[in-house]
C-alpha cells in the first residue's frame, strides 16, 4: 500500500516504520526541523521484544526507505495514496483539520488512531464520513528521540469494520507484525479504549502520585471505580459493547466495577503497577512538561459531555476534568493538590 502518515512521533514512527519494513511505501508529513533530522539519520526502531521479528538488534531505516516532507502539499505529490494514518493528540486534531481543508479532495481515507471518541467526527466534518476509518492502538511505545523508538509492550492495533478498506488494512498491518484485529463496531471499540485511558490518569497528575499510589489509597481507589462506572453508564446509554482490545483486558476492567472494592482492589492495583511500570501516566507527563493543553478535556471531558446530553450524572469525571484543566491553565498552583488526596476527595463531597 501507499500510505501517508501525519507525524513521526512515537506511534507514527512505530506504525510507519513497521509498514515500511514490510514493503509498503510510506510518506510522512512533519515539521521542517524534524524533516531535516530524519532525512539525515533515518528511523531507528528497537523492536527486539517482539520475538516474531527474530532479531536482537534495532532496525535502522535509512532515508531511502521512506519519504518525509515538511508540508502536506509536498507530500501529496507522491500520491495518490491508499490510506492516511492519523495519531495526533486530541487537542491537535481540530487545528490539523484546518490545514487539511484545502486538500480535502486529494486526501485518501484516514485511519484515526488517536485516543478519545470525538476525533473521527472532526475528520469527517472536513473530509466527509466516507473518508474516516476508526482505529486504536494499545501497544506501548517509548520515544528516545526524533525517529527513534522502542517497543515497550506489544499489544496491538484495532481497526473497525464498516469501511471498504478495513479488512485490507488489517491484513497489511498484520503482515507488518502490528498484531492487528478487526472490530465489528467503531464506537464501542473507541469507548472501550478510552476506558483504559481514564484509569489513574488525571488523578496521578493532580496529586503528583504514581498510578500504584493512587490505587493503594482507599478513597482514591473508590474514586477511580466510580469514574469508570460513570463512563460505563454513558456507554450503556448509547448501547455500546465493551470490547476486549489487543493485550488489554477491558472487559475484566469493566467487570471489576461490579465487584466489592475489597475484591477488585488487589487485582486492579497489580494491573496498574504492571501496566505502566515506573512510567507516569500521560496527563502527568504533559502537566509537568508545562504543556498548556491536556487531553483530559477530550477523554474524561467527553464522558461529561455525553453524560449531560443523555441526562447521566458524571460528577467524578467532571471534577477531574475541571481540576486538571485549571492546573494546566495555571489558574491554580501546580502544587495545590500535590500529595493531598483528602483535599481532592473533599471537593467531590462538597
Amino acid at each position: 500500500m501507499k500510505i501517508l502518515i501525519f507525524g513521526a512521533g512515537a506511534i507514527g514512527t512505530y506504525i510507519g516504520g513497521s509498514l515500511a519494513l514490510s514493503g509498503n511505501q510510506v510518506v510522512y508529513v512533519e515539521q521542517p526541523k524534524m524533516v531535516e533530522q530524519l532525512r539525515e539519520k533515518g528511523l531507528r526502531l528497537d523492536l527486539t521484544i517482539d520475538e516474531r521479528r527474530r532479531t536482537k538488534d534495532a532496525f535502522s531505516l535509512d532515508a531511502r526507505s521512506f519519504i518525509i516532507e515538511p508540508s502536506l502539499e509536498e507530500a501529496l505529490k507522491f500520491g495518490p495514496f491508499d490510506v492516511g494514518i492519523f495519531a495526533l493528540k486530541s487537542f491537535d486534531t481540530i487545528p490539523a483539520m484546518e490545514g487539511l481543508k484545502p486538500f480535502a479532495d486529494k486526501l485518501p481515507p484516514i485511519l484515526c488512531l488517536s485516543n478519545g471518541v470525538e476525533n473521527e467526527q472532526s475528520i469527517a466534518r472536513v473530509l466527509g464520513p466516507d473518508k474516516v476509518i476508526y482505529g486504536t492502538v494499545t501497544t506501548a511505545i517509548g520515544r528516545r528521540g526524533p525517529g527513534d523508538i522502542v517497543l515497550e509492550k506489544l499489544r496491538g492495533v484495532g481497526v473497525a469494520d464498516g469501511h471498504p478498506l478495513s479488512k485490507r488494512l488489517v491484513t497489511v498491518m498484520e503482515s507488518a507484525f502490528l498484531n492487528c484485529r478487526l472490530y465489528p463496531e467503531a464506537h464501542g471499540m473507541k469507548w472501550s479504549k478510552m476506558l483504559t485511558n481514564l484509569i489513574a490518569n488525571p488523578t496521578s497528575a493532580i496529586l503528583n502520585m504514581t498510578a500504584a499510589q493512587v490505587f493503594d489509597h482507599k478513597g482514591l481507589y473508590k474514586l477511580e471505580i466510580n469514574m469508570l462506572k460513570e463512563c460505563l453508564a454513558v456507554m450503556k446509554a448509547q448501547n455500546l459493547e465493551v470490547y476486549g482490545l489487543p493485550g488489554t483486558p477491558v472487559r475484566a476492567l469493566a467487570f471489576a466495577t461490579k465487584l466489592p472494592l475489597w475484591v477488585s482492589k488487589p487485582l486492579l492495583s497489580r494491573a496498574a503497577g504492571s501496566g505502566r511500570g515506573a512510567k507516569m501516566p500521560s496527563f502527568h507527563i504533559d502537566l509537568y512538561a508545562g504543556r498548556t493543553q491536556s487531553e483530559v478535556e477530550f477523554l474524561h471531558g467527553a464522558v461529561v459531555r455525553e453524560g449531560k446530553a443523555r441526562g447521566i450524572p458524571t460528577p467524578v469525571n467532571e471534577l477531574l476534568t475541571d481540576t486538571l484543566m485549571a492546573l494546566t491553565k495555571k489558574e491554580i498552583p501546580l502544587f495545590e493538590y500535590e500529595g493531598k488526596p483528602e483535599k481532592l476527595l473533599a471537593k467531590l463531597k462538597g
